[in-house]
């Protein structure tokens, strides 16, 4: 996708993060932007920052998880704008704790933000392009999903969030394959950023009433909660960083889009030990500081 004036950019989670990123640089290249979250406030305000700065805006509350509200997104911004060209499946959420000891609200909570939010992005969205491509000459489109390092790597005690992302790189990689086997002019790519500061560490403060987990984190999950909190405030790489990166992968048809590359060792590593038969190596070998202080916290010293 190489021309962006007067396109027109789904996102979820725009309202900050990543989203509000891709936002800004959006109504930077003149695109018409459609924003969708789950907290009001924040939606309120990047849509009042962004329509003052002259940007087309229409931002709407959704909830990923909840197929019907995607398909309102998809009826809402046809009705308003008459098109889609550019969709960030972004929406999501963090949560770790020993992969046994995550509740069902855990799981449903989780797996229905990240996963099933870009499985109704996917649904939703990619028919509406390849309809969209048979009315617009030239037509090019072009569809990122945001995953994690967590994607592709396994660390402990963030099990839940693991299972999640790595699902959303399978089926990433998979849509990229159908679109080629057709021959859609709509590209796909997979955002896999590791430690950013963004709010997804907090992420917690939109969980729903109906998944609240009442009978309190467990250790692990205060654990976990603790190490995101520290290694997301003090990420060196910032989410506008990422969004660069991002439009210039879209810009290149670039599939994988790394927020740190030089995390990828630990990924070849992964893979050898796939390919060798060999055991789940250490993710902490280069810093076994972190594991230390690991199991020193669930131990409870």
């Amino acid at each position: 996708m190489q021309n962006f004036k007067d396109k027109v950019a789904v996102i979820t989670g725009g309202a900050s993060g990543f989203g509000r990123e891709f936002a800004n640089i959006g109504k930077d290249l003149g695109m018409k932007l459609v924003l969708a979250d789950v907290q009001q406030d924040a939606l309120d305000k990047t849509r009042a920052e962004l329509e003052a700065q002259g940007a087309e805006v229409l931002a709407m509350r959704c909830d990923v998880r909840k197929a019907e509200e995607v398909q309102a997104l998809a009826d809402a911004t046809m009705q308003r704008f008459g098109a889609v060209h550019l969709v960030f499946n972004n929406a999501g959420v963090g949560s770790g704790g020993l992969v046994w000891e995550n509740s069902i609200a855990d799981w449903e909570w989780v797996l229905g933000v990240n996963l099933w939010g870009v499985i109704h992005g996917v649904r939703t969205f990619t028919p509406l392009m390849l309809e969209c491509a048979k009315k617009e000459a030239g037509y090019q489109g072009h569809i990122v999903n945001t995953a994690s390092m967590a994607g592709m790597l396994n660390a402990p005690n963030m099990g839940i969030y693991n299972v999640s992302k790595h699902a959303v790189v399978s089926l990433t990689e998979t849509l990229y394959q159908d679109l080629d086997l057709i021959g859609a002019p709509i590209g796909a790519s997979v955002l896999c950023p590791y430690f950013v500061p963004t709010g997804i560490s907090q992420s917690h403060r939109n969980r729903p009433e109906d998944l609240k987990d009442e009978t309190g984190p467990t250790t692990s999950q205060l654990v976990a909660q603790a190490v995101s909190d520290k290694a997301v405030s003090s990420g060196k790489v910032t989410a506008a960083d990422v969004a660069k990166r991002t439009f210039d992968a879209i810009r290149d048809n670039q599939f994988y889009v790394f927020s740190h590359p030089h995390a990828l060792g630990n990924v070849q590593t992964r893979m050898e030990d796939i390919m060798t038969l060999r055991n789940p190596s250490d993710p902490f070998v280069a810093a076994p500081q972190i594991r230390e202080m690991l199991q020193s916290k669930l131990r409870g010293q």
